[in-house]
């Protein structure tokens, strides 16, 4: 049974019984306002307050996260998968997290973008590696997501000749939580394929649970947990712009893994891409800063990918289990699928 089989919905929304281009402007809607009042409150936070505690700041939205998944009604007794996946996935998620907010203290947010936006092409090839899912791409969606990426960064180093701010330890961090997120994305849909009476608010609850004491670790040995604490108890109105953008991304969050367990990992990424273009065109019509050729010509490449991203496939990725796979040809399963399945049941 495929993840798309399962019925699931959105703060209220059913998805289920509606055409793949409904759920999919639901849940990219969703997603979009989450993440816009995100880019938003972070670059208050850090360029404005300048308050670079990517670690703490993630600890606090845990907490908030906790409280909503809450209120939407979700129980442990709703559990459909062993804590011990959510420790692997928890470890990865909360490292991506906290290196991508504590990066903004090294890279400007622009110059984040632009590593952050090569994220789509490591999610599709990663995808033929991870057990319980096999990825495999038509040729035309790599070639989208080249284009998507490299527009993208165009379009970005543009205003990065004008605001540098590299440093290598933010580069270094940056990398990192790319490669987190390669992984994790296609670890999640893996699960979603896999397992798929797995809701949306299971993967954020269990994975908040198991992750938010992780970020204690880097806290304590850098000291940021007491520089926070005196920071944000000195201006305690830091902790109600935290706990906004918290609400705002729990919202882009829980739509994000709407779009994995419906359309897949790779998919996700080229929209999570799409969105960083969107916030970077929007600032510039906000703040009205001048538009080059350069940033011409990477918002054409990315119209251009995107438009290549919709065209049908003439053969449809496949996104079946691989347990479902063998079971075709070898009725009895080996030991050798066992291996495959067990990191993820």
């Amino acid at each position: 049974m495929k993840s798309e089989d399962q019925a699931r919905s959105l703060f209220g929304i059913s998805l289920t019984d509606r055409p793949k281009w409904q759920q999919f402007l639901i849940c990219s809607s969703g997603f979009f306002f989450g993440y816009l009042v995100n880019g938003v409150c972070e670059e208050y936070v850090y360029n404005r307050l300048q308050f670079s505690y990517g670690w703490y700041f993630t600890f606090v939205q845990g907490f908030v996260y906790l409280i909503l998944i809450r209120l939407q009604g979700f129980t442990m007794k709703q559990m459909v998968n062993p804590w011990k996946t959510y420790v692997k996935l928890s470890a990865v998620l909360m490292g991506s997290h906290g290196l991508t907010k504590g990066s903004l203290a090294y890279l400007n947010y622009p110059a984040q973008i632009m590593f952050k936006s090569t994220k789509v092409l490591p999610v599709m090839i990663m995808g033929a590696f991870i057990p319980g899912l096999r990825r495999k791409y038509p040729f035309h969606e790599y070639i989208s997501a080249l284009l998507l990426v490299v527009g993208l960064i165009l379009f970005t180093l543009a205003d990065a000749q004008t605001s540098p701010n590299f440093s290598i330890i933010g580069i270094i961090m940056i990398l990192g939580a790319l490669i987190m997120d390669a992984f994790l994305g296609n670890f999640q849909e893996a699960i979603f394929t896999m397992n798929p009476g797995t809701t949306q608010m299971e993967m954020l609850f269990c994975s908040t649970v198991v992750g938010t004491p992780f970020l204690l670790v880097p806290m304590i040995l850098t000291g940021e947990l007491v520089r926070a604490w005196n920071s944000c108890s000195q201006h305690p109105y830091v902790y109600g712009v935290l706990i906004f953008e918290a609400m705002a991304t729990f919202v882009g969050q829980v739509s994000v893994l709407s779009l994995i367990a419906i359309f897949g990992a790779a998919t996700t990424a080229m929209i999570t891409t799409a969105r960083k273009a969107v916030t970077l065109l929007l600032s510039y019509m906000i703040f009205t800063k001048p538009l080059t050729e350069q940033h011409g010509s990477g918002l054409l490449l990315i119209a251009m990918g995107i438009i290549l991203k919709m065209l049908p496939d003439s053969k449809p990725a496949p996104r079946i289990p691989v347990s479902n796979v063998n079971a075709k040809h070898h009725p009895e399963t080996s030991p050798k699928e066992d291996e495959e399945r067990e990191p993820l049941v």
